[in-house]
């Protein structure tokens, strides 16, 4: 999972071919995430590692609740299963429910493009397309797809710093990574000017 911030709502969305710096380190194991808007915490956001390095399996899990005062306004869940086969990025298949409205989409490498489906129909990607899964920074260099919406992305990347990246179009999140290329953080801004961070826990 992934997070793109996007236009009206939190949208979770990300194939270089090679495996990820970081993702032998990554996992096995868990990275796990407290998401805080405007300061406020407001739900949690874990990814699962399984397998080994060359046949991996990510499973993320996302809850957030979003209150004013005391009363819950907008509830978001979303589970991805990301999986990579000898190596490389082999297929997503993602459910999302927001506010009780529940979308399915996925997404699979067929060798000369990836063949996407989402809420919006099938369509084709090209063959190093990605999710925007934000674990990956190898990621970053190749053209991206919403794993919640299951379509192709507009979004310009860029390496500000080592360890920073920054996602800017469709959606203002800038990632950050530790210097064995594992996911340390996340910063972003949202349709309506508040801001979205992920801390590490």
């Amino acid at each position: 999972m992934s997070l793109i911030i996007g236009r009206r709502e939190l949208i979770l969305g990300g194939a270089g071919l090679a495996m990820a710096p970081g993702l032998a380190l990554a996992g096995p194991g868990r990275i796990a995430f407290q998401v805080f808007r405007n300061g406020t915490k407001v739900g949690e956001h874990q990814l699962v590692f399984a397998g080994d390095d060359a046949n991996r399996v990510i499973t993320t899990n996302v809850a957030m609740t979003v209150k004013v005062g005391p009363v819950p306004v907008y509830r978001y869940k979303h589970t991805a299963v990301e999986k990579w086969a000898d190596g490389k990025w082999a297929s997503i298949d993602t459910t999302t429910d927001g506010n009780g409205k529940v979308t399915r989409a996925s997404a699979k490498a067929m060798g000369s493009y990836v063949q996407i489906n989402g809420p919006g129909g099938p369509q084709r990607g090209p063959a190093d397309a990605m999710p925007l899964s934000h674990w990956n920074p190898a990621s970053f260099g190749k053209p991206l797809f919403n794993q919640q919406e299951g379509k192709m992305l507009k979004v310009r990347c860029t390496q500000v710093a080592p360890g920073h990246w920054s996602v800017r179009g469709e959606a203002e999140i800038d990632d950050f990574y530790d210097a064995s290329g594992v996911w340390v953080a996340l910063k972003g801004k949202l349709e309506d000017g508040s801001k979205m961070e992920y801390k590490r826990v």
